[in-house]
């Protein structure tokens, strides 16, 4: 979930620690050569990343063999390209954080991002002397990338980025007050008096610590510096090294599918940079305008498109609000109903692939993600299905938009034919076998940027393409640090067996599978509207898979169903993310965005346990594909 930030900031991007603005100047000389020197980085890491796969398709085509260790070079150009993202995102003021503290004004505010800033500082510090210690340790390790680098050497990026995080903290608190910096600076020191004592001196700090932990969340902490706090704080308490979080972090990097995370994540900036959601909007109002509440339903398809590739509900809301809330009131539907169906329909396409959420849980989970793709299909059907025959129904006493125009249906399609044929570049190259799911992802980058920038040229290489390299840097380090924070948390919950005994726990009170689903809702339901989608993955999907499998329930089933509460939770106050996004892009209370969206919440709710107790909906397609 994310905040909404005081100026205008897209609010489905992260936002700042710091809830006050500090009055704009220009950058010292030092601080504009470092901002320089990351942009320079990131845009060549990203560009590497993009361009090794491709290279690597060719070589084995034409060459019947790949290049030595790209894979692993990708992997740890990920590496880099996520934790020097999360720099920059901190840079711009834009990490995930819970939105509570939006809801306070004058020194209230003041005081409690005061406080986030001295938590997130401390914490920041922490996890990069936990990743001095993790590189000392494997200082001793054989182990060579490509046979030129030690290992150790790649991962100095992580305690570099730490660091940097935390300077970058302590910058926006000294261009506000003297006397802050000052505060932060004692309560570093405390910290490190803390850590210090010894194991036989340390007072009982479990209760306190973590209501500390809870009170930093509320006051606009970013996400991961309360699941690295939390991290830190239990390995602290049960006497364990710290430097198990930056080892999980690192772990990452070893993931095969790791990559094509920040390589969809581009394709979709560079689709909400160019004008497809114009041309999309188009195609789908030709489509469906002829029909009772023709463009209503439209809406919903084009968002459900949209979504499907730019990843994040809050970019399809941000691309495709303005666009759409006009035409909406414009053709005679209610506001409040407009405002309703943009906010649903922006997370409707989370389950279709190359969704970035389905690959973060077949990682975290280890379930085929070309499986989950297909299994994904016909309950994304089903929800985009429920939502726009209400739409339709709310529409059937709305004067049409037009009449059914073959002609112009033709022309629409033509205009989009680049953009209808990308989903067709991302499974064909994944189910035919030619290319891997990470080869895949970045010829659907690659493909974007040929049609965006050389077929439409509505982008130029030069202008626009270093723009949008580092805006995807920023959303792809606000979610890797998330998921690095969330494996160091992860590894002490399974560490203090917390899954088995969660196990334990459910089948001793739970005998039937049908209540246990219930349940399971019940509890999804209430973590997709407290945590962010991509945390949740980390956190909870461990948790909740030992009791799934002692029911007999299928890893891809369960996937699907995990998934879909999420996009139940965008839309469940207090703090459901598209709640948050829409209240900024189209102005209105939040309290006003509550209200409309209700009666597409209960819908949804609907979709989710038709997909909860009719599994064939699930399983039923890989079972025709003998999968």
């Amino acid at each position: 979930m994310n905040t909404v930030p005081p100026k205008a900031v897209p609010a489905s991007e992260p936002v700042s620690v710091a809830e006050i603005e500090p009055p704009s100047r220009k950058p010292c000389l030092p601080v504009r050569l470092l901002r320089s020197l990351e942009d320079s980085v990131l845009v060549g890491v990203l560009a590497a990343i993009v361009l090794l796969p491709l290279v690597e398709i060719v070589a084995r085509r034409f060459l019947g063999e790949g290049i030595p260790d790209s894979i692993a070079w990708v992997r740890h150009l990920t590496l880099w390209a996520g934790f020097l993202g999360a720099v920059l995102a901190a840079r711009e003021r834009r990490h995930i954080a819970l939105g509570f503290s939006t809801f306070l004004t004058g020194r209230s505010r003041v005081a409690v991002a005061f406080f986030a800033d001295c938590f997130t500082t401390l914490v920041c510090l922490f996890l990069a002397w936990a990743s001095v210690e993790m590189i000392r340790a494997d200082r001793e390790s054989t182990d060579v990338l490509g046979g030129i680098l030690p290992i150790w050497t790649v991962e100095v990026v992580i305690p570099a980025a730490f660091t940097l995080l935390a300077i970058r903290v302590l910058l926006d608190v000294s261009k506000r007050n003297s006397l802050r910096l000052l505060a932060v600076l004692a309560t570093l020191v405390l910290g490190a008096g803390l850590v210090l004592l010894p194991a036989a001196s340390r007072p009982p700090l479990l209760a306190p610590g973590l209501g500390l932990i809870i009170v930093a969340a509320f006051a606009g902490a970013p996400i991961f510096a309360i699941l690295g706090g939390a991290a830190v704080f239990l390995f602290y308490v049960s006497n364990t090294t710290i430097a198990s979080i930056p080892v999980e972090a690192y772990r990452i990097a070893s993931n095969p599918v790791l990559p094509s995370l920040p390589l969809f994540t581009l394709a979709g900036a560079v689709l909400a940079e160019g004008q497809a959601s114009a041309r999309l909007v188009r195609l789908f109002r030709a489509l469906f305008g002829g029909v009772p509440g023709g463009t209503a339903v439209a809406t919903v398809a084009v968002c459900a498109f949209f979504t499907t590739f730019t990843g994040g509900s809050g970019v399809t809301i941000l691309a495709l609000g303005g666009l759409m809330l006009p035409v909406l009131l414009k053709q005679g539907y209610g506001e409040k109903f407009s405002l309703g169906l943009l906010t649903a329909a922006g997370s409707l396409g989370i389950l279709f692939p190359p969704s970035l959420v389905i690959i973060l849980y077949g990682v975290q989970a280890q379930t085929p993600i070309d499986r989950l793709f297909l299994a994904g299909m016909m309950p994304g059907l089903l929800l985009v299905l429920l939502v726009g025959v209400y739409a339709g129904w709310k529409g059937r006493s709305i004067a049409r938009d037009s009449s059914f125009d073959l002609a112009e249906a033709l022309r629409s399609i033509w205009a989009a034919k680049w953009e209808v044929m990308l989903p067709l570049v991302v499974l064909v190259s994944i189910f035919s076998g030619y290319a891997t799911l990470v080869e895949a992802a970045a010829l659907t980058a690659f493909y974007t940027l040929v049609v965006e920038g050389l077929i439409h040229r509505e982008l130029g290489f030069s202008r626009d393409l270093p723009k949008i390299l580092l805006e995807s840097a920023i959303m792809i380090g606000g979610i890797f640090i998330i998921l690095a924070c969330a494996m160091g948390l992860t590894n002490y919950l399974i560490d203090a067996d917390i899954p088995t005994r969660g196990a334990d726990w459910v089948q001793s009170g739970i005998e039937s599978e049908a209540v246990f689903l219930l349940a399971l809702n019940g509890f999804l339901l209430i973590v997709g509207c407290l945590m962010d989608i991509f945390s949740a993955i980390v956190v909870v999907v461990p948790l909740i898979l030992p009791v799934a499998d002692a029911f007999g329930i299928d890893r891809v089933q369960l996937g699907i169903l995990f998934l879909a509460n999420m996009e139940l939770g965008y839309l469940t106050p207090p703090v459901g993310m598209n709640l948050f996004v829409a209240c900024f892009r189209f102005k209105r209370p939040l309290l006003e965005i509550y209200r409309a969206s209700v009666p597409f919440l209960l819908i949804l709710l609907a979709g989710v346990l038709l997909i909860t107790y009719l599994p064939w909906l699930t399983v039923g397609l890989l079972e025709q594909l003998g999968w």
